[in-house]
C-alpha cells in the first residue's frame, strides 16, 4: 500500500496531536504514514546552521522511503523549503518539503498571506525562493527565547504545551497587528499545527500549515 513518507529531524521534544511527527495526526485523516529519521539533523543545524550539510542524508532517506513504497514525501522542518527543488529532483514522487509551498499555490492566489515561523531572524529569502514564493511576503515569529522556541530549537524532552500554544498565538497576534491587511497565515513550523485553531480564533484569519497542505495534496492525488 502506498503511504506518505516523512523525513524527520533527529529530535526528542514532545509531539502532540496535530504535529507532523505524531502518527495519530494522520491516522485520524486515514492517511497511511511512515517515518524515517535523519540522524544528526537536529533543529539548530537545520534552522540556524548550515542546512547544506544535512541535505545529502535527507536525499538518502527520501530514496529509502520511495523504495519502501512512499508515493509522496514531506519533511518535519519548514526551513527545508530552501531545498525543495533539490529534494524533488532526487526522487520520482511528489515532495512537499514545507508548508511554505502554500504561498505559491493556486488556492491562495487571491489571499494576502503572511508567514508565522519559529525564528523570524533565521527565515530569509532563501526559504521563500526555494518554493517560488514572493520575497516580500510578511514574516513574523514567536518571541525569541519563549517556551515554544527554546524547547524545540534546544531539542529538549519536555515542553509546557499550554505555554507553547500561548506563544504561538501571541506571535500570530503580533504579526497581524503589524500587517492588518493579511488574510491568511501560513504556519512555517511543523510543530505549530496543534495550535492552528487557537490562532484562527484569536486572529480571525484563515490559517494553513503543513498538515492541511499534505491532506489536500494527498486527497488530490488519490
Amino acid at each position: 500500500m502506498a503511504f506518505l513518507g516523512i523525513l524527520m529531524l533527529d529530535t526528542r521534544f514532545p509531539r502532540p496531536l496535530g504535529d507532523i511527527g505524531n502518527p495519530a495526526t494522520f491516522e485520524q485523516m486515514q492517511i497511511p504514514v511512515r517515518y524515517r529519521t535523519v540522524q544528526g539533523a537536529n533543529p539548530q543545524k537545520v534552522v540556524r546552521g548550515s542546512a547544506a550539510l544535512a541535505l545529502q542524508p535527507f536525499v538518502a532517506a527520501a530514496l529509502d522511503l520511495v523504495e519502501q513504497g512512499a508515493s509522496m514525501l514531506s519533511t518535519s522542518c519548514g526551513f527545508l523549503a530552501r531545498y525543495q527543488r533539490e529534494l524533488q529532483a532526487a526522487v520520482p514522487v511528489p515532495v512537499i518539503s514545507s508548508s511554505l509551498l502554500w504561498l505559491s499555490s493556486p488556492e491562495l492566489s487571491g489571499e494576502r498571506c503572511a508567514v508565522l515561523t519559529i525564528d523570524a531572524q533565521a527565515l530569509d529569502a532563501h526559504q521563500l525562493a526555494g518554493v517560488g514564493a514572493d520575497s516580500a511576503t510578511p514574516v513574523g515569529g514567536v518571541a525569541p527565547g519563549c517556551e515554544f522556541q527554546r524547547r524545540l530549537l534546544g531539542n529538549e524532552p519536555t515542553m509546557d504545551l499550554r505555554q507553547a500554544g500561548q506563544d504561538v498565538v501571541a506571535g500570530a497576534l503580533a504579526l497581524v497587528k503589524t500587517h492588518p491587511e493579511v488574510t491568511t497565515l501560513v504556519l512555517e513550523c511543523t510543530n505549530m499545527p496543534p495550535y492552528a485553531r487557537a490562532v484562527a480564533a484569536a486572529t480571525g484569519r484563515r490559517v494553513e500549515h503543513i498538515v492541511s497542505l499534505l491532506e489536500k495534496r494527498w486527497r488530490a492525488a488519490a
